[in-house]
């Protein structure tokens, strides 16, 4: 049997789409439609770089010092983000999913989150992956608390987009946000501020011109969900969506992804860093009850003529 760092791989195909989704951290280790890639990827002896495509609970991004309280007493979480004294991208990273449902065009993982130090909670968290009628991809995220007691959360994902071979430097990046958190240098929100200059991507900006790791709200809905489009310079697209559940989006641009010069995260979430402490974005899950967030990728592969 072929092994694989990232566990179990899970192939969908309908039409001229693709995915593949891991075992591990319920991760989506590829996209794509007709041959072209539109998420970053990685080898099979790799686990996943950059943390490209994996989701995130009970918490997305980064709880300051691992360290938040609940009723008035203080925990203490592991500090995963040594280099910054942080407890990163939450509690299954590098956990195993188990197989709970399949069939053509879906797959559906789930793992626990036991209670441990710093997070004394019993949860499931339950991915669903689809290829739809459209090709498009959809996934569905949703925690369920097996739990006495309410328990706080944050999901969220981080896949990168790309658009076949073309750099990603020369990708305009448009993110439909009015305001954007501002970080200190550990990356966490201190407080919020209209975008403007190199942070106001409604118009679309060059990726190559940008260095960027910010979380964005404010979003613009549209029928539901808001949109964050990756363009080439010949016309064809690549969008990240996220329903209203998802009321956050961090856009990551990064020059050490490997084998690429420039690689861009676009991350639904539905709060942003910091949330256990700050409260921005945290909700709380009743025993015994479960919360969804869907988001998904699309795509327009038909170059514009000249």
């Amino acid at each position: 049997m072929r092994r694989y760092a990232s566990g179990r791989q899970y192939e969908l195909r309908r039409g001229d789409a693709l995915a593949v989704v891991t075992e591990l951290a319920a991760g989506l280790r590829l996209y794509s439609r007709g041959g072209t890639a539109l998420t970053e990827t990685y080898g099979d002896a790799d686990i996943p770089p950059g943390a490209t495509g994996i989701t995130l609970a009970p918490w997305a991004n980064r709880v300051e010092d691992g360290v938040w309280h609940l009723n008035g007493k203080k925990l203490q979480l592991d500090i995963t983000e040594v280099s910054r004294n942080n407890a990163s991208h939450g509690l299954l990273r590098n956990s195993s999913y188990e197989l709970v449902g399949e069939d053509e065009f879906s797959v559906t993982l789930e793992a626990a989150v036991f209670p441990q130090h710093g997070y004394p909670f019993l949860l499931r968290h339950r991915v669903r992956y689809e290829l739809a009628e459209d090709l498009g991809l959809v996934v569905r995220q949703t925690l369920i608390n097996d739990s006495q007691d309410p328990a706080p959360f944050v999901l969220g994902a981080h896949p990168y987009l790309r658009l076949g071979d073309v750099p990603s430097e020369e990708l305009t990046v448009r993110v439909n946000a009015r305001t954007r958190l501002v970080a200190d240098d550990r990356l966490i929100p201190r407080s919020t501020a209209p975008v403007g200059g190199e942070f106001d991507l409604r118009d679309g900006k060059p990726v190559g011109d940008l260095d960027l790791d910010s979380a964005y709200t404010d979003l613009e809905f549209d029928g539901g969900v808001a949109r964050h489009t990756l363009r080439a310079p010949d016309g064809r697209t690549v969008s990240l969506w996220q329903d209203a559940n998802c009321a956050y989006v961090h856009v990551f641009v990064t020059t050490e992804f490997p084998g690429r010069t420039k690689a861009v995260a676009i991350e639904p979430m539905t709060g942003p860093a910091n949330a256990f402490n700050s409260g921005e974005g945290l909700r709380w899950l009743a025993p015994g009850e479960q919360f969804s967030m869907s988001w998904g990728i699309s795509s327009s592969l038909t170059a514009a003529a000249d």
